[in-house]
């Protein structure tokens, strides 16, 4: 803690010269790879292609609820209000530079007793009027002068969570449109694996129909006969598991367009394909993460106002000076002399207040500052960090999830001629039910997973373009000002 003398002289320098102190900010540098791991090679991603990237799924209803939750979705109310909150915070900053005026005006009506010592004296008095009237109207202006930049760096950490909240809000509008998205690509997708198994069923049922036929001629067993009855029940009660999450799923949508649950469930009385997981012909360079993506930003501009407070905080070493003026008119007699010469009022005043006794309180605040600037440097470096690991992790996922599709998709083909044969041969007397059981229990299990593939691998598409900040207009680089 310095000296009072050290502190005399360092107000007495910090006047001549009309310093704003605390350390000025400097975005932070972050060493990060040229390119992703499975990404191509660095070449700048246009804005262009992730703004509005839903529309590359090649899916109207997609686009129409996007656009719905866009307009409607509570969290992006919320994100609204904050913004308007944080606006008004920033007004009041600036507004404590500027000098403050009040106008106030007052009329009285008086009767003095004479029956106390003031009113027996008064009673005395040739010519006293123990009713009276008063009047009087000010100007009062005030004026905190600025001397060491406390309020100009408060205005700075304002400006700088302003903007913090903005990108918040960018941030609220990308995962609204890629958890829509997601939840679409669910619903699609858990429609395709509830059709796959209602024809498996229907197989099945064929399957019993055919068996019974055989037993009624003494061609199959009791046994056999009841094998195909716990084939199909296995198949069936899968469907009702399927129905749940589809439902499930179905409720978070509307919630997701701001409407009660089962609003939006006619839209999707007809199942419709899985959309396909569009491509990416380039992810870019992980350096350009620092301005698309909004909890980047976000992080940073949080940075900056922390680093704004320590100044803000270092400030209350200082003395604080004001100008005080006021400006009036006053008078006892209501006979229009208000603002006569005689009646006019007015002074002024420098006023200085110095906590020149309560540094230690002041280190305790600057230390609190500089702690929460340094935490501040931490969670963005680290937020850096993962936004890397999301990307990388989502290329991986669709890469991945389309290998695996489309290794499904050709063994659910094998698969499928394969049962049919079975069911042949076993009507034929050549093999047993149960190669025809296991046909059909294999057939299922490939295509109930080749759906889950595709529609992970449109998934992993929509987290990629989240990860790459989709859908969101990058905001200007900020400036640091001093003035």
């Amino acid at each position: 803690m310095p000296s009072r003398l050290q502190m005399i002289l360092i107000v007495s320098s910090a006047l001549l010269s009309g310093c704003v102190v605390g350390p000025d900010y400097r975005k932070p540098t972050v060493v990060l790879p040229t390119q992703y791991q499975h990404g191509s090679e660095a070449t700048p991603l246009a804005d262009s292609a992730l703004n509005a990237w839903w529309s590359r799924f090649d899916d109207p209803q997609l686009d129409r609820l996007v656009e719905q939750a866009l307009a409607q979705n509570l969290d992006l109310v919320q994100a609204g209000a904050r913004i308007t909150q944080a606006r008004a915070s920033l007004t009041a900053a600036k507004a404590a530079l500027l000098p403050v005026g009040d106008l106030n005006a007052q009329a009285g009506r008086a009767y003095q007793s004479l029956e106390t010592p003031l009113g027996r004296v008064l009673d005395a008095t040739p010519g006293y009027d123990r009713s009276g009237s008063s009047y009087e109207t000010n100007l009062v202006a005030s004026w905190e002068l600025d001397v060491f930049g406390g309020l100009r760096r408060g205005r700075e950490a304002a400006l700088a969570n302003y903007q913090a909240t903005e990108a918040n809000a960018s941030a609220v509008r990308l995962a609204v449109t890629a958890q829509t998205a997601t939840l679409y690509l669910d619903i699609r997708g858990l429609q395709a694996r509830l059709a796959i198994a209602r024809r498996q069923v229907e197989t099945q049922q064929g399957l019993l129909s055919m068996v019974k036929l055989l037993n009624g001629k003494g061609l199959a067993t009791k046994r056999e006969l009841q094998q195909a009855e716990g084939g199909l029940a296995e198949v069936q009660a899968s469907v009702p598991v399927l129905q749940y999450s589809l439902e499930l799923a179905l409720n978070a949508l509307d919630v997701m367009l701001a409407a009660p649950p089962g609003t939006y469930r006619a839209q999707f009385a007809s199942g419709a394909p899985i959309p396909k997981a569009p491509r990416i012909e380039t992810a870019g360079s992980p350096a350009e993460l620092l301005r698309r993506r909004p909890d980047l930003v976000e992080a940073e501009r949080r940075l900056a106002a922390a680093n704004a407070r320590i100044g803000e905080a270092i400030a209350e070493y200082y003395p604080k000076f004001s100008l005080n003026a006021l400006l009036g008119s006053a008078t006892t007699i209501s006979s229009g002399n208000l603002f006569s010469h005689d009646a006019n009022q007015a002074s002024g005043a420098l006023g200085v207040r110095w906590r020149l006794f309560d540094f230690g309180r002041i280190d305790s605040q600057i230390q609190a500052a500089r702690g929460r600037d340094a935490e501040l440097l931490a969670a963005y470096r680290l937020a850096v960090l993962r936004a890397t690991e999301d990307v990388e992790g989502a290329l991986t996922a669709q890469l991945r999830r389309e290998e695996q599709a489309a290794f499904l998709a050709s063994g659910e083909r094998s698969l499928t001629q394969a049962r049919e044969t079975s069911a042949i041969a076993y009507k034929n007397g050549v093999v047993a039910l149960v190669d025809v059981l296991q046909s059909d229990e294999r057939l299922l299990r490939t295509s109930d997973a080749r759906a889950q593939a595709q529609t992970a691998a449109a998934q992993a598409a929509v987290a990629t373009f989240k990860a790459l900040g989709g859908g969101w207009r990058p905001l200007p680089e900020y400036v640091t000002t001093k003035n």
